[in-house]
């Protein structure tokens, strides 16, 4: 072994080295910055080794000489993936070290942070540093100052290490001949060819899913076919004992989303596609902190340069509907499966903003859709723009794609015949593929068992095993493929192709059909629509709605959606004129709702029309009554209303103020004798009662909140709700009522 010592003058060596250093440990620190640095430069790590017998020259004992070696194959650019390191710098503050040797500066640390700190530990510790050439005193002021420029040049050397690597990789790679790593069903040969899988159920996997995402457009719909047939995908191993083997893998969410960003499939050569970001790399991941860089920034972009699946065209298209599908303003966002067909399409007429979608539980617990534009009630606190019940426009622009599609419905029925016996047939050939790979591994496995010796038990018993298992894979995979062309035979039956001709004539019924889903409605829908545009005119029930088509051409028209109150309706004047005569003239309240009915005059809810109680609601909030006779009823006490003659006093629905009641908003009881309710409201109450009433929608939120923050903010000030729009109300037990006025129906 070579003299580590030799060079070294002893006489400044002594002076630097004090009995107490000898009474401490002698650190050599051993580092290569990678495995195959270590596999391949084994002289340099000999050299780190024998640093140990430089220690014992300098007076240490063998016994005390530690070796800390757990950084081979770790670069020195960080602490963080250093457990060596970090060793050290721990037993330096510890003051166990005397000396830390190591065959140069720049093993220690190249990174001035970190190295710098070294260097204040060893100062503070009195711990002495030496490398090939000298023994270093962090305490001396040319030793710190040769040991800060040591490490200053070693953290240089590293930048410009990087450069010149960074250089020739960017160099290499706009040739298109660095080797990057290759997905799912590429390979590269010995020679650096770039090929497909030769294994032709992987390749045949690949392209269902890029065929599936062309007809699906969602990449939740594309892993929930795979998973309904249980298809899986060939990976091949990159690492390992068993590298470039096959393996099968159930798919993933991230898995599809990778396939179909990888611009690899198109034969594109791509580099440059992610960065590094030092912020959010973690300490236990390596390979993390990786952004993902936009399409313009690529550092390189070479069509035409690997095997391809797709066309560079079909992969810009899927990049544009993935982008599509995310859940921005700018974009229609992914199909859903709510019943609102229009979700994303929609466009406010009075602001030009994405009308969001929101639901509601309805009768028969039924989501019912609502489009609403409150983008500025949700930004800068404003008024909603407006808002609809979705149903109207839904079933409007429904019509109008129906009677766009009747002329090619012939056509449409053939192309979904021959789309649905094309998808069977793929995923049937990808079943008969697996069966094949099942056969051929239990016929090698049987191979395997009958070229054993039998006397030779040791191996014919776990043959004999791996045979048993790969017939019971074999035929449970078997099992799986009957059950599966029982549920979806290979091609169409005669009776499914009459059926389907037979739906061809009738659009409707099969718009309108069970089996055809709300996401297959709004898919179609997308087809054929660009854009809707509402107007809400007023605040009426009449909706201008205009219709931008896939080309440009555009179709306007009106509809009539539900409004809250009867003031909305915009043919009041009509319907109270009409009502009054039909009143006047004798009619009950079924003849009333006939007449009313056969003149196309619809109530303001939901109800499509007029029935007898909804006539007798009609008059009671048009002041058209037949006049009661109060002896029927039985008196009352001080302040107390019938629900009724509180309603039209207040000018309000009857139904809103028996819901008050119901929730306690309101102070009332059921009449014993009667059966009906009895309203307790004296003037101030009556007051709050109309004050409450006439409350623009929205308020009631705002306002509460704005006194919390007054009370909370001013000293000694207890919290009590405004006289004039007081939130808490007593109900008929005399219990406090919960906060919140009622809902606006």
């Amino acid at each position: 072994m070579m003299n580590a010592s030799a060079g070294l003058p002893q006489g400044l060596a002594g002076s630097k080295i004090q009995e107490w250093h000898l009474d401490r440990l002698a650190v050599v620190y051993v580092r290569q910055s990678t495995m195959a640095q270590v596999i391949e430069h084994g002289e340099s790590t000999r050299l780190q080794y024998g640093l140990s017998g430089r220690a014992a020259d300098l007076g240490w004992e063998p016994s005390r000489v530690l070796v800390i070696d757990e950084d081979l194959g770790h670069s020195a650019s960080g602490a963080e993936t250093r457990p060596g390191f970090q060793r050290l710098v721990s037993e330096v503050g510890l003051d166990h070290v005397g000396i830390v040797l190591g065959i140069e500066m720049s093993r220690l640390a190249r990174s001035g942070r970190e190295w710098h700190q070294l260097l204040e530990l060893c100062a503070l510790s009195g711990t002495l540093l030496g490398d090939m050439e000298a023994v270093y005193d962090p305490n001396t002021h040319n030793d710190r100052l040769l040991l800060g420029l040591k490490g200053t040049i070693s953290e240089a050397e590293l930048f410009l290490i990087r450069q010149r690597m960074a250089g020739g990789r960017i160099s290499k790679a706009r040739r298109g001949e660095l080797a990057v790593p290759l997905p799912s069903g590429l390979v590269r040969r010995p020679s650096g060819e770039v090929a497909l899988d030769p294994d032709e159920q992987v390749r045949a996997v690949i392209a269902l899913i890029f065929s599936l995402f062309d007809r699906i457009g969602t990449v939740g719909g594309v892993l929930a076919y795979l998973a309904d047939n249980r298809t899986q995908v060939g990976i091949r191993l990159r690492e390992g004992p068993d590298q470039g083997e096959l393996t099968w893998r159930r798919p993933s969410r991230n898995m599809i989303q990778n396939m179909l960003r990888n611009p690899a499939y198109a034969g594109i050569y791509a580099y440059g596609r992610s960065a590094a970001d030092p912020r959010r790399r973690k300490p236990e991941r390596p390979c993390s902190g990786r952004k993902r860089v936009e399409r313009g920034q690529w550092l390189v972009f070479l069509p035409g340069i690997y095997p391809s699946y797709i066309s560079a065209e079909q992969y810009e298209r899927n990049m544009r509907r993935m982008d599509a599908n995310r859940s921005r303003a700018q974009s229609l966002g992914a199909v859903r499966d709510g019943p609102a067909l229009l979700a994303g399409l929609v466009r406010c007429g009075r602001c030009g903003r994405k009308m969001s979608v929101r639901y509601q539980r309805g009768p028969g617990v039924v989501l019912q859709p609502s489009y609403v534009c409150g983008m500025a009630a949700s930004t800068w606190a404003e008024e909603r723009c407006q808002q609809l019940s979705g149903t109207c426009v839904d079933e409007y622009v429904s019509g109008l794609a129906l009677q766009a599609m009747a002329p090619a419905a012939l056509e449409i029925s053939l192309a979904a015949a021959e789309q649905e016996e094309g998808r069977r047939a793929e995923t049937d050939r990808i079943w008969r593929q697996r069966l094949e790979r099942a056969d051929y591994a239990a016929d090698r496995v049987r191979r395997q068992y009958q070229l054993a010796e039998p006397e030779n038990r040791l191996v014919v018993r776990q043959l004999e095993k791996d045979w048993n298992e790969a017939l019971a894979e074999r035929q449970r995979l078997g099992e799986d493929y009957d059950r599966h062309l029982a549920a979806r035979p290979r091609a169409l039956t005669a009776a499914e192709r009459d059926e389907i001709r037979a739906l061809a004539g009738d659009l409707p019924a099969v718009w309108n059909a069970e089996t055809t889903t709300d996401a297959d409605r709004k898919q179609l829908l997308r087809h054929l629509i660009e854009l809707v545009t509402v107007t809400v005119i007023g605040d009426s029930e009449q909706v201008d709605v205009e219709v931008t088509w896939a080309g440009g051409h555009r179709t306007a028209g009106r509809v009539v959606r539900p409004v809250a109150a009867l003031a909305q309706l915009s043919y009041l004047p009509r319907l109270r004129q009409r009502a009054g005569e039909l009143l006047a003239a004798g009619s009950t309240a079924a003849q009333i709702a006939d007449a009313l009915n056969a003149e196309g005059l619809r109530p303001p809810k939901r109800t499509a029309v007029f029935t007898k109680n909804a006539v007798h609601d009609l008059l009671s909030a048009l002041g058209l009554n037949h006049p009661r006779n109060p002896s029927r009823r039985p008196g009352l006490g001080e302040d107390e209303w019938w629900l009724r003659d509180l309603a039209e006093h207040l000018g309000m629905p009857k139904i809103t103020l028996d819901a008050w009641v119901r929730r306690g908003w309101a102070d009332g009881y059921l009449h014993p004798g009667t059966r009906l309710i009895v309203v307790r409201a004296g003037p101030a109450e009556v007051e709050r009662l109309r004050t409450l009433h006439e409350t623009p929608r929205g308020q009631h939120m705002r306002r509460p909140w704005q006194e919390n923050q007054e009370a909370s903010t001013s000293p000694g000030h207890a919290y009590a709700s405004s006289p004039a729009l007081p939130l808490r109300g007593r109900n008929g037990a005399g219990t406090p009522a919960r906060h919140g006025p009622p809902r606006r129906r």
